[in-house]
Protein backbone atom coordinates (compact mmCIF):
# COMPACT_ATOMS: atom_id res chain seq x y z
CA UNK A 1 0.00 0.00 0.00
CA UNK A 2 1.07 3.29 -1.14
CA UNK A 3 -0.52 6.04 0.80
CA UNK A 4 -0.73 10.03 -0.09
CA UNK A 5 1.65 10.80 2.91
CA UNK A 6 4.13 8.04 1.76
CA UNK A 7 4.46 10.40 -1.32
CA UNK A 8 4.48 13.69 -0.35
CA UNK A 9 7.76 15.29 -0.58
CA UNK A 10 9.56 12.34 -2.67
CA UNK A 11 9.53 11.57 -6.24
CA UNK A 12 7.10 10.33 -9.22
CA UNK A 13 7.76 9.54 -12.32
CA UNK A 14 4.69 10.48 -15.01
CA UNK A 15 5.05 9.38 -18.74
CA UNK A 16 2.66 10.92 -21.12
CA UNK A 17 2.15 14.38 -18.68
CA UNK A 18 1.30 16.86 -20.88
CA UNK A 19 -2.38 16.01 -21.56
CA UNK A 20 -5.25 14.24 -20.89
CA UNK A 21 -4.87 11.51 -18.07
CA UNK A 22 -1.61 12.17 -17.55
CA UNK A 23 -2.14 15.80 -16.76
CA UNK A 24 -4.96 15.01 -14.36
CA UNK A 25 -2.64 12.44 -12.49
CA UNK A 26 -0.15 15.16 -11.86
CA UNK A 27 -2.37 17.56 -11.05
CA UNK A 28 -3.85 15.04 -7.90
CA UNK A 29 -0.07 13.65 -6.82
CA UNK A 30 0.95 17.95 -6.73
CA UNK A 31 -1.37 18.48 -4.54
CA UNK A 32 -1.09 15.63 -2.67
CA UNK A 33 2.82 17.62 -1.76
CA UNK A 34 4.43 15.00 -4.29
CA UNK A 35 7.40 16.20 -6.12
CA UNK A 36 6.73 14.90 -9.80
CA UNK A 37 8.92 14.16 -12.52
CA UNK A 38 6.93 15.15 -15.39
CA UNK A 39 7.70 12.84 -18.95
CA UNK A 40 6.24 13.85 -22.63
CA UNK A 41 7.40 14.68 -26.59
CA UNK A 42 6.37 18.19 -26.27
CA UNK A 43 8.96 20.72 -24.11
CA UNK A 44 6.85 23.34 -24.20
CA UNK A 45 4.17 21.51 -22.95
CA UNK A 46 5.69 20.04 -19.93
CA UNK A 47 7.52 23.21 -19.18
CA UNK A 48 3.89 25.11 -18.90
CA UNK A 49 2.48 22.24 -16.95
CA UNK A 50 5.39 22.40 -14.32
CA UNK A 51 5.04 25.88 -14.00
CA UNK A 52 1.65 25.79 -13.21
CA UNK A 53 2.00 23.20 -10.54
CA UNK A 54 4.98 24.27 -8.91
CA UNK A 55 3.22 27.60 -8.51
CA UNK A 56 0.11 26.22 -7.42
CA UNK A 57 1.23 23.43 -5.22
CA UNK A 58 4.48 24.40 -4.03
CA UNK A 59 6.31 21.03 -5.49
CA UNK A 60 9.64 20.81 -7.23
CA UNK A 61 8.98 19.83 -10.58
CA UNK A 62 11.27 18.23 -12.90
CA UNK A 63 10.45 17.99 -16.98
CA UNK A 64 12.05 15.14 -19.66
CA UNK A 65 10.94 16.36 -22.63
CA UNK A 66 11.16 12.06 -24.90
CA UNK A 67 9.45 10.44 -27.24
CA UNK A 68 8.94 7.27 -25.76
CA UNK A 69 8.96 5.39 -28.98
CA UNK A 70 12.47 5.85 -29.73
CA UNK A 71 14.47 2.54 -28.29
CA UNK A 72 17.00 4.35 -26.27
CA UNK A 73 14.11 6.17 -24.10
CA UNK A 74 13.81 4.24 -21.04
CA UNK A 75 17.47 4.13 -20.89
CA UNK A 76 17.95 7.60 -21.21
CA UNK A 77 15.15 8.54 -19.26
CA UNK A 78 16.34 6.52 -15.91
CA UNK A 79 20.44 7.64 -16.91
CA UNK A 80 18.82 11.31 -16.03
CA UNK A 81 17.28 10.64 -13.34
CA UNK A 82 20.28 8.86 -11.73
CA UNK A 83 22.61 11.59 -13.10
CA UNK A 84 20.14 14.22 -11.01
CA UNK A 85 20.07 11.82 -7.87
CA UNK A 86 16.35 11.42 -8.36
CA UNK A 87 15.04 8.73 -6.19
CA UNK A 88 11.74 7.58 -7.62
CA UNK A 89 8.77 6.64 -5.47
CA UNK A 90 6.41 6.23 -7.27
CA UNK A 91 6.63 5.07 -11.27
CA UNK A 92 3.28 6.00 -13.38
CA UNK A 93 3.19 4.68 -16.42
CA UNK A 94 0.91 6.68 -18.39
CA UNK A 95 2.18 7.20 -21.90
CA UNK A 96 -0.09 5.34 -24.74
CA UNK A 97 -0.99 6.05 -28.59
CA UNK A 98 -3.76 4.38 -30.41
CA UNK A 99 -4.36 3.42 -33.84
CA UNK A 100 -8.15 3.01 -35.38
CA UNK A 101 -9.15 1.13 -38.55
CA UNK A 102 -8.79 -2.75 -40.10
CA UNK A 103 -5.44 -4.36 -39.08
CA UNK A 104 -4.88 -5.23 -43.13
CA UNK A 105 -5.41 -1.70 -44.17
CA UNK A 106 -2.53 -0.83 -41.11
CA UNK A 107 0.70 0.93 -41.64
CA UNK A 108 3.27 -1.52 -40.11
CA UNK A 109 5.28 1.08 -38.80
CA UNK A 110 2.62 2.78 -37.21
CA UNK A 111 1.53 -0.42 -35.19
CA UNK A 112 5.53 -0.91 -34.42
CA UNK A 113 5.98 2.76 -32.77
CA UNK A 114 2.25 1.93 -31.03
CA UNK A 115 4.26 -1.22 -29.29
CA UNK A 116 7.39 0.56 -28.76
CA UNK A 117 5.57 3.36 -26.90
CA UNK A 118 2.65 1.07 -24.86
CA UNK A 119 4.50 -2.51 -24.31
CA UNK A 120 8.45 -1.68 -24.67
CA UNK A 121 8.67 1.32 -23.08
CA UNK A 122 6.64 0.67 -20.26
CA UNK A 123 8.27 -3.01 -19.78
CA UNK A 124 11.72 -1.04 -19.62
CA UNK A 125 11.15 1.64 -17.45
CA UNK A 126 9.47 -0.89 -15.05
CA UNK A 127 12.62 -3.07 -14.96
CA UNK A 128 15.00 0.30 -15.07
CA UNK A 129 13.25 2.19 -12.15
CA UNK A 130 11.47 -0.74 -9.74
CA UNK A 131 14.37 -2.67 -8.45
CA UNK A 132 15.53 0.23 -6.30
CA UNK A 133 12.20 0.37 -5.05
CA UNK A 134 12.23 -3.49 -4.35
CA UNK A 135 16.11 -2.46 -2.21
CA UNK A 136 14.48 0.52 -0.46
CA UNK A 137 10.88 -1.95 0.87
CA UNK A 138 8.72 0.76 -0.39
CA UNK A 139 7.70 2.14 -4.11
CA UNK A 140 4.94 1.77 -6.18
CA UNK A 141 4.41 1.46 -10.17
CA UNK A 142 0.87 2.20 -11.46
CA UNK A 143 0.77 0.49 -15.08
CA UNK A 144 -2.32 2.66 -16.94
CA UNK A 145 -3.89 -0.26 -19.12
CA UNK A 146 -8.23 0.30 -20.61
CA UNK A 147 -11.15 -1.68 -20.56
CA UNK A 148 -9.65 -2.40 -24.16
CA UNK A 149 -7.18 -4.90 -22.95
CA UNK A 150 -10.14 -7.16 -21.35
CA UNK A 151 -12.21 -7.16 -24.70
CA UNK A 152 -10.87 -8.00 -27.95
CA UNK A 153 -11.86 -4.57 -29.70
CA UNK A 154 -12.32 -5.16 -33.82
CA UNK A 155 -10.83 -2.06 -35.44
CA UNK A 156 -8.58 -1.01 -32.68
CA UNK A 157 -7.44 -4.43 -32.36
CA UNK A 158 -3.36 -3.97 -32.08
CA UNK A 159 -4.04 -0.85 -29.31
CA UNK A 160 -6.33 -3.53 -27.43
CA UNK A 161 -4.21 -6.27 -27.17
CA UNK A 162 -1.17 -4.19 -25.79
CA UNK A 163 -3.36 -3.04 -23.12
CA UNK A 164 -4.01 -6.62 -22.62
CA UNK A 165 0.02 -7.28 -21.96
CA UNK A 166 -0.28 -4.44 -20.02
CA UNK A 167 -2.91 -6.17 -17.74
CA UNK A 168 -1.27 -9.64 -17.86
CA UNK A 169 2.22 -8.31 -16.86
CA UNK A 170 1.05 -6.10 -14.23
CA UNK A 171 -0.76 -8.85 -12.67
CA UNK A 172 2.17 -11.35 -12.78
CA UNK A 173 5.12 -8.42 -11.60
CA UNK A 174 2.45 -7.94 -8.89
CA UNK A 175 2.63 -11.56 -7.28
CA UNK A 176 6.21 -11.76 -7.85
CA UNK A 177 6.48 -8.66 -5.73
CA UNK A 178 4.01 -9.57 -2.59
CA UNK A 179 5.94 -8.78 0.23
CA UNK A 180 8.34 -6.26 -0.79
CA UNK A 181 6.90 -3.36 0.60
CA UNK A 182 6.73 -2.18 -3.24
CA UNK A 183 2.68 -1.47 -4.45
CA UNK A 184 2.06 -3.00 -8.23
CA UNK A 185 -1.25 -2.32 -9.97
CA UNK A 186 -2.90 -1.50 -13.46
CA UNK A 187 -5.61 0.79 -13.79
CA UNK A 188 -8.15 0.63 -17.10
CA UNK A 189 -10.08 3.13 -17.76
CA UNK A 190 -12.62 3.01 -20.27
CA UNK A 191 -13.67 5.47 -23.11
CA UNK A 192 -12.12 8.94 -21.67
CA UNK A 193 -12.36 12.55 -22.41
CA UNK A 194 -8.73 13.38 -23.62
CA UNK A 195 -7.23 14.81 -26.86
CA UNK A 196 -6.80 11.44 -27.97
CA UNK A 197 -10.18 10.73 -27.46
CA UNK A 198 -12.41 14.17 -27.44
CA UNK A 199 -15.80 11.19 -27.44
CA UNK A 200 -15.06 9.83 -24.15
CA UNK A 201 -17.48 9.22 -21.61
CA UNK A 202 -15.52 9.81 -18.68
CA UNK A 203 -12.91 12.38 -17.13
CA UNK A 204 -9.63 12.38 -16.80
CA UNK A 205 -10.27 13.81 -13.85
CA UNK A 206 -12.11 10.71 -12.44
CA UNK A 207 -9.65 8.31 -13.80
CA UNK A 208 -6.78 10.47 -11.42
CA UNK A 209 -9.15 9.92 -8.30
CA UNK A 210 -8.99 6.21 -9.52
CA UNK A 211 -5.27 6.20 -9.86
CA UNK A 212 -4.80 6.86 -5.91
CA UNK A 213 -7.46 4.93 -4.84
CA UNK A 214 -5.30 2.05 -6.61
CA UNK A 215 -2.53 3.30 -5.15
CA UNK A 216 -3.91 3.03 -1.44
CA UNK A 217 -5.35 -0.39 -2.46
CA UNK A 218 -3.80 -4.02 -2.08
CA UNK A 219 -5.29 -5.87 -5.46
CA UNK A 220 -3.45 -5.85 -8.76
CA UNK A 221 -5.86 -4.51 -11.19
CA UNK A 222 -8.39 -1.25 -10.76
CA UNK A 223 -10.93 -0.67 -13.38
CA UNK A 224 -11.90 2.96 -13.36
CA UNK A 225 -15.83 3.71 -12.99
CA UNK A 226 -18.44 1.16 -12.01
CA UNK A 227 -19.97 1.23 -15.76
CA UNK A 228 -16.60 0.32 -17.03
CA UNK A 229 -16.67 -2.46 -14.45
CA UNK A 230 -19.22 -4.55 -15.30
CA UNK A 231 -18.48 -3.99 -18.83
CA UNK A 232 -15.20 -5.05 -18.85
CA UNK A 233 -16.96 -8.38 -16.34
CA UNK A 234 -19.44 -9.45 -19.17
CA UNK A 235 -17.95 -9.00 -22.41
CA UNK A 236 -14.53 -10.03 -20.85
CA UNK A 237 -15.30 -13.29 -18.99
CA UNK A 238 -19.25 -14.04 -18.88
CA UNK A 239 -20.34 -13.87 -22.21
CA UNK A 240 -19.34 -16.15 -24.70
CA UNK A 241 -16.43 -15.18 -27.16
CA UNK A 242 -18.34 -15.28 -30.12
CA UNK A 243 -20.91 -13.22 -29.00
CA UNK A 244 -18.17 -10.87 -27.52
CA UNK A 245 -16.90 -10.34 -30.95
CA UNK A 246 -19.83 -9.87 -32.86
CA UNK A 247 -21.10 -6.83 -30.37
CA UNK A 248 -17.62 -5.57 -30.33
CA UNK A 249 -17.63 -5.55 -33.87
CA UNK A 250 -20.57 -3.68 -34.66
CA UNK A 251 -19.71 -1.14 -32.08
CA UNK A 252 -16.48 -0.49 -32.69
CA UNK A 253 -17.28 0.23 -36.70
CA UNK A 254 -20.02 2.67 -36.03
CA UNK A 255 -17.65 4.33 -33.39
CA UNK A 256 -14.96 7.15 -33.22
CA UNK A 257 -13.61 5.86 -30.35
Amino acid sequence: MTTTARMRDKFTVVTGASTGIGAAIAERLAASGAHLVLVARSADKLDESAALLSRRHGVTVRTVPLDLAAADAPTRLAKTLADEGIEVEVLINNAGVSARGPVLDGDPARFRSLIDVNVSALTELTTLLVPAMVARGHGAVVNIASTGGYIPAPYLAVYAATKAYVISFTQALWAETRGTGVRVVTVSPGPTKTPMNARGTRSAEAVATTVLRALSGNGPAFIDGRTNALTALLFGRLLPTRLTLSVARRVMARSDV
